[in-house]
């Protein structure tokens, strides 16, 4: 399989965007205690693109939902803009989720009774604001589905249905988005145009992407990588080459 090979930009120590310290999830109790994530201090800087990889159990995922306020850590402190989400009000937390974040996953979650159009416009409408549709079909045309919208997700691709939730994504401006494996349901061709199309919103728009992935032909999108092994960073990878990636990978044995 031929890799892609992704173009790369050095950024001087941008601002925090999301940073943790002292992040910790523990889950069980006595003999079945497990740290989950263990004491990890993380920065992701405005404009970065982070991808975050380990073997299996590692805690990427769970790093991933505490960072987004999916998930309340055992201790430590998560700041978002410069605000603590720690004993943030449920209600501030959703609006926060709402208008400054964004995921993808790798199950879709698109509402089947709602078009293509209607689902990327969902969060919008949600939220009480009026939608760009030029600015909507232009993220649909990049991502090759200008001809779906009006479709309902039943008649979309796998492919396709992914590429209406990264839309979805998109279309807000989140000052970060959350995307765990978001190739895992992709061809190779599709996953990499998603994956240019979350590099474009790290370097034109400037926004934060923070990517749990186990691919290393993924993660060489990044501009840095994150090696999670027992709950805990145990490499940080800045020459985010396929084979650095592998060969870091492979040490881990993951």
């Amino acid at each position: 399989m031929s890799q892609p090979l992704p173009q790369h930009h050095e950024q001087p120590n941008p601002p925090a965007a999301v940073a943790c310290r002292g992040l910790t999830r523990v889950y069980g109790q006595g003999d079945a205690l497990v740290y989950a994530v263990n004491e990890v201090d993380a920065m992701f800087g405005t404009g970065e693109f982070t991808a975050i990889m380990g073997p299996s159990g590692s805690g990427k995922s769970t790093l991933m939902h505490l960072l987004a306020g999916l998930d309340n850590p055992t201790s430590g402190d998560i700041v978002i803009e410069g605000q603590s989400i720690i004993g943030m009000r449920d209600k501030d937390l959703t609006t926060l989720r709402r208008d400054r974040l964004g995921f993808i996953f790798q199950s879709f979650n698109l509402v089947p009774t709602l078009t293509a159009r209607e689902n990327i416009a969902l969060p919008i409408h949600l939220a009480g604001k009026r939608v760009d549709e030029a600015e909507l079909e232009m993220l649909a045309a990049k991502l090759g589905i200008l001809e779906r919208l009006t479709h309902l997700p039943h008649q979309l691709s796998g492919g396709q249905q992914q590429r209406v939730a990264v839309a979805r994504a998109l279309l807000t401006r989140p000052a970060v988005v959350f995307a765990d494996e978001p190739t895992g349901a992709l061809d190779l061709r599709t996953g990499r145009e998603l994956l240019q199309s979350l590099q474009s919103a790290s370097r034109q728009r400037q926004q934060t992407v923070i990517m749990v992935t186990h691919d290393p032909a993924a993660a060489a999108f990044a501009d840095r990588v994150l090696v999670l092994v027992d709950g805990r960073i145990a490499h940080e990878i800045r020459d985010t080459s396929y084979e650095n990636i592998v060969a870091t990978m492979a040490e881990v044995g993951a």
